[in-house]
């Protein structure tokens, strides 16, 4: 089994990679390569920074219509982790506006910058630290993951899916209830970042290497 960290020069490819050695015995590849990329057995599509910028590194390396042609035939595991889960969705209002790959109905919306907490202390954007994850849905890649675990997070924009039934994680900060993980059929994606959450991070990870959907 080979599982390959799907590299388009954004995101924390290394520590992904990194954090994915420590779980399994597997074979963990950080590549553009397509036929590489086709010959995994999993896919991870990491991302770090303005969505702008990550669409437009997809579609210069030559990855965009692979990634869309993986993600249509679901024939194999996929993990989106930061924003490469915004990525999923249909748009983002970041940058002024950007189309994203659209395999799941949604948006990605911005933090407000004048929201509070229960003291009424303004809280910062973006949203970094340990939050917690209500999971209001099953899914195997929370198995051995207590309720309401707290995750690592770094964001100022943050998914609204359409589908409640595709919505397995979500996070609540100020008013906004974000939704940190969504899925369908063989792809699951987080805001999160597994390779910064500890126990609890590496433990999903582990999960995801195991998954057989």
């Amino acid at each position: 089994m080979t599982i390959a960290v799907i590299d388009y020069g954004m995101g924390n490819l290394h520590s992904v990679a990194k954090a994915l050695e420590h779980v399994t015995h597997e074979n963990v590849l950080v590549t553009r390569d397509a036929r590489s990329i086709h010959g995994a057995t999993r896919l991870v599509l990491p991302g770090q920074g303005a969505i702008r910028d990550c669409m437009g590194e997809l579609e210069r390396t030559e990855l965009q219509g692979l990634v869309q042609e993986l993600l249509a035939e679901q024939s194999k595991p996929l993990l989106g982790i930061c924003v490469g889960q915004q990525m999923l969705m249909d748009r983002s209002d970041e940058n002024g506006g950007v189309d994203c790959l659209g395999f799941l109905p949604g948006q990605v919306k911005r933090f407000p910058a004048d929201m509070n907490d229960v003291d009424g202390n303004r809280l910062k954007v973006p949203h970094m630290g340990w939050n917690q994850v209500h999971q209001p849905l099953d899914h195997p890649l929370w198995a051995g993951i207590e309720q309401d675990e707290n995750f690592y997070f770094v964001h100022s924009y943050y998914v609204v899916a359409e589908h409640a039934a595709q919505v397995f994680g979500t996070c609540d900060y100020g008013d906004v209830s974000a939704h940190v993980a969504i899925g369908r059929d063989a792809t699951f994606a987080v805001q999160f970042h597994p390779e910064k959450s500890a126990r609890a991070g590496l433990r999903l990870l582990e999960n995801f290497v195991r998954w057989q959907p």
